[in-house]
């Protein structure tokens, strides 16, 4: 073997190749291009490790003095745009490893005893999985402030509840936001639980079967924020799970969100005209000038495809793999990556629609009152009134319905006779629970959508954003 062909090996490979990696290889090989993401994360696990290697003995209080405040430095450079990320190098690791040994010199490759790469990115994928469903949280938690704001400050507006998209009973526009409201409270509730289910720390793991170095992975584990060390080696190197768990919670929210996203699209249409939204959240059109669209809701619900993506994505890679790691995983990253920005961007686009949207009350009452959506109480009064059985009741409700759709009128509209004619027991008591209004009060059940029912709600939720 030549000196010339050692000197173009692989550095990173020690004496086991020869030759350099081809062009091609080095481009599809690297992930520098996108997991220079974790440079935080992979600095900060790196301190916690110097740490823990200096308190076991490996390092030299000195030394590991030197890694860190290398370290330091690295990150400032980061932060100031003045690190060169190099793709020979790869990742991230080995990027900030590099310089760290251009910095400190050869006590930089002290750093990596008792680690490797595998779990060295396990660890800084879970530290920065943990960091954005704390940032995320914080975005769900504005947006449900200001759905409850919203609620709070229309308790009189009353809309159409649909099912099937068709008209069903009149209900609080207020109870209609806190329904959104319950959604979100889910999201940040699953957040929670899988912050807490993966708060383990991979360090210590190295390559899949542990280290024979007398490390403290508990040392390590305390030191990040974990809650205690993962407890097998070769599953701690191949676990995404944690990765899936979080791309199906932000799936979720992105749904939730592309929900009220649509209702803002109908709302704004002319054959409703429920809300406005100012010029901040809308488009025009290039050729209709009176155009006034809702943009930022129709690409927060097509956003959600792509979080949708990026769950099936990381799904498929990991579904044929075999214990352990595989260079396979490498893909785990660019769809968290991209998911995490765009429900980031979608939560925060949500948000000021929210506080933005100004509600057409006249319109909304106008169709809460067509439809016969107070059928239902036609119906319960039957029951309550004549102890019809509910059965009995509904066939004679849709009995009234079919004559007032027959005339073109409303329920309320009907006369007395005319009702009678269909059941000679009704009395002019029925015509005080077929108004909107009357509807609405009436729904005071726990969970319901009267008033009394609704400010309970209001005041439920407070406490809990608090």
């Amino acid at each position: 073997m030549t000196k010339e062909k050692k000197n173009s090996s692989n550095k990173m490979w020690g004496g086991r190749f020869d030759a350099k990696p081809s062009e091609i290889m080095q481009e599809i090989n690297q992930s520098i291009s996108f997991d220079y993401k974790l440079y935080k994360q992979d600095i900060k696990g790196s301190k916690a490790h110097a740490k823990m290697l200096c308190e076991v003995g490996i390092l030299t209080k000195v030394e590991a003095k030197k890694i860190t405040d290398g370290l330091n430095k690295i990150e400032g450079e980061i932060e100031s745009g003045k690190f060169k990320f190099k793709i020979k190098l790869e990742d991230i690791h080995m990027n900030i490893e590099s310089r760290l040994k251009e910095i400190i010199g050869d006590v930089a490759g002290k750093l990596h005893t008792a680690r490797s790469r595998n779990d060295q990115v396990a660890t800084d994928f879970r530290l920065f999985v943990r960091d954005e469903i704390d940032e995320i949280k914080f975005l769900l938690t504005q947006l449900e402030k200001n759905l409850v704001e919203k609620a709070e400050k229309n308790l009189d507006v009353i809309l159409p509840g649909f099912t099937h998209l068709q008209v069903g009973q009149p209900v609080l526009f207020s109870h209609h936001m806190l329904a959104y409201f319950e959604m979100f409270k889910r999201d940040i509730s699953r957040l929670d639980d899988l912050r807490q289910r993966m708060n383990e720390c991979p360090l210590g793991a190295c390559a899949m079967a542990g280290t024979s170095f007398p490390i403290n992975r508990h040392l390590t584990a305390e030191e990040l924020g974990f809650d205690r060390p993962t407890s097998n080696s070769m599953d701690t190197v191949s676990d995404r799970d944690f990765a899936v768990e979080f791309l199906f919670c932000l799936s979720l929210t992105a749904t939730h969100l592309s929900r009220i996203a649509e209702e803002i699209v109908i709302w704004m249409s002319k054959g409703f005209e429920f809300v406005k939204l100012s010029d901040a959240f809308t488009s025009g059109s290039s050729i209709m000038p009176q155009k006034k669209n809702p943009d930022a809701a129709e690409l927060v619900r097509a956003k959600t495809g792509r979080i949708f993506g990026s769950l099936i994505s990381l799904l498929v890679v990991l579904k044929g793999l075999t214990l352990t790691y595989s260079k396979d995983m490498q893909e785990d990253k660019e769809p968290v990556f991209d998911a995490v920005k765009n429900i980031k961007l979608c939560l925060q686009a949500m948000s000021g629609m929210v506080t933005d949207m100004k509600v057409n009350k006249e319109n909304m009452f106008k169709m809460a009152g067509s439809g016969f959506s107070t059928a239902t109480d036609l119906a319960d009064w039957l029951v309550k009134n004549l102890k019809m059985p509910f059965r009995d009741a509904h066939h004679v409700t849709g009995q009234i319905v079919k004559m007032a759709e027959n005339k073109g009128v409303d329920l309320h509209e009907l006369k007395l006779a005319e009702m009678q004619k269909v059941e000679k027991k009704i009395t002019k008591e029925i015509f005080a629970v077929l108004t909107v209004e009357s509807s609405v009060a009436s729904r005071t059940s726990f969970g319901g959508t009267s008033q009394v029912r609704v400010k309970e709600e209001i005041a439920k939720a407070k406490k809990f954003l608090k």
